[in-house]
């Protein structure tokens, strides 16, 4: 009796955390699209808005690491009911990740809508950051339904991801040789695209957790990748000021 009162606590604390997790995703998926929209529009207050509202993102990571540490310390769980909460963790830290390259992303918008528009940039930008919000929604649906095969489909459509920065990479190495006044420009726009790529990576480390949850073994292979372009600009660091 009292191993299933036990079993019933953990059953109740592992749901409250896992509705934190799928509230989180739902906060991360807005700023994606807000971002990119912000962008689009050349939309500064909405840029504003969506650094603003990383602090819930924030918030919540730690509410979900507090809550993660004290399952382990109360209910000890063993076998596959420590490995779902170790899985909690990894997410929840992936998507706070995600939320930090969406409010670098704004954070350069407010920057370039006070220069030159560089033509189809952000429409592409914005087709892109679509397609990981795309995955994002169904990591996540993977995630609550334990379901290895969509995480699988989530992991290969990365390549897709990396396909788009590499045509927008070539696109704005493109810009700035026939006019050097492009060049701030594409430094900020690429620096966007590779924040959305990085995205994507967090995006497939879910999938790759989901996989793990099921099944108990990370997958063998590695990730699918695009072909990347034989030179890159200096990448900015991810904690941008």
């Amino acid at each position: 009796m009292i191993d299933q009162h036990i079993a019933s606590a953990f059953d109740r604390d592992l749901e409250d955390i896992q509705a934190l997790v799928m509230k989180m995703g739902g906060l991360v998926e807005d700023s994606i699209r807000e971002a990119a929209k912000s962008l689009k529009q050349r939309d500064e207050e909405l840029a504003d808005t969506v650094r603003r509202n990383d602090k819930k993102i924030d918030a919540l990571d730690m509410q979900i690491y507090e809550e993660c540490a004290r399952v382990l310390a109360l209910r000890q769980p063993i076998a596959s009911d420590l490995r779902t909460v170790l899985t909690v963790m990894k997410v929840a830290a992936n998507l706070e990740r995600i939320g930090d390259y969406s409010k670098n992303l704004a954070k350069r918008t407010t920057v370039l809508v006070h220069m030159q528009p560089i033509d189809g940039a952000s429409g592409a930008i914005k087709r892109m950051s679509k397609e990981v919000q795309l995955m994002l929604s169904d990591a996540l649906d993977a995630y609550i339904r334990r379901d290895e095969a969509l995480a699988h489909d989530v992991r290969q459509r990365d390549i897709e991801i990396d396909q788009m920065y590499n045509a927008l990479f070539r696109e704005f190495l493109t810009f700035m040789m026939e006019d050097p006044r492009n060049i701030s420009s594409c430094m900020h726009l690429h620096f966007i695209a590779k924040n959305i790529e990085r995205m994507g990576d967090h995006v497939t480390s879910i999938a790759d957790q989901v996989i793990y949850l099921v099944s108990g073994e990370l997958p063998d292979e590695a990730r699918p990748k695009g072909n990347a372009p034989n030179y890159e600009l200096p990448e900015s660091g991810s904690e941008t000021p």
